[in-house]
């Protein structure tokens, strides 16, 4: 049976990251640290061979992309930017502390102000995932990496992977993510793909 599969990878660090910063919307760089460590990361564990590459739009994602699979082109899925955290962009969990609309959002009663509704941003992550399955289809291509932030990497396995797990247990580090594996009547039928492994992995995995 012909299955696709999608290395799902969590963009580099920016200062954002460092600092702790709710960033989503914000269109940050890599940091030169997240730089530094995406090319270690490289050298000393393997990323699949892809027949192509897909990213979020944003510059943390472009730039992850292009240093773990240089030379290649990546097709840019709009989708798959991250959760807008609205009048929270930029700020801490620490600055945050005691407002009643930041305490009413991480109780999940509302949405950011100004921000984005949970619902509606888990769709669109499913879109740019149907987007991208249904291009790879198009083209006849059966393996491919998609480059997009650490939110949307464990909503979107939340909403959809098997195994099911709790939202935080998808978290992934920087430059790393998940495998995922598309069996056309399953994902057709339900919308569910398979997690079958996590990335990078270490040379002598690579080669057992």
């Amino acid at each position: 049976m012909l299955t696709y599969q999608i290395h799902l990878i969590r963009h580099g660090l920016t200062a954002a990251n460092r600092d702790g910063r709710y960033i989503g919307a914000t269109d940050l760089p890599l940091s030169p640290e997240g730089r530094q460590a995406l090319k270690h990361r490289r050298e000393q564990t393997s990323y699949p061979e892809v027949q192509a590459l897909f990213t979020s739009p944003l510059l943390r994602c472009r730039q992850t992309a292009a240093l773990l699979y240089p030379g290649r082109e990546a097709t840019p899925v709009e989708e798959l930017r991250e959760y807008d955290f609205g009048v929270f962009e930029g700020k801490t969990a620490a600055e945050l502390d005691g407002r009643p609309d930041y305490v009413a959002w991480i109780s999940g009663r509302m949405a950011p102000p100004g921000g984005e509704e949970t619902r509606a941003f888990t769709e669109r992550l499913c879109l740019g995932l149907h987007k991208i399955v249904r291009e790879m289809m198009a083209r006849s291509v059966t393996s491919a990496a998609a480059v997009l932030h650490g939110g949307a990497l464990m909503t979107l396995l939340h909403a959809c992977a098997l195994p099911r797990r709790q939202m935080l247990e998808w978290t992934a580090d920087d430059g790393c993510g998940y495998t995922i594996r598309v069996t056309p009547s399953l994902y057709q039928r339900s919308g569910i793909v398979e997690v079958v492994g996590a990335l990078p992995r270490a040379d002598a995995e690579e080669d057992s």
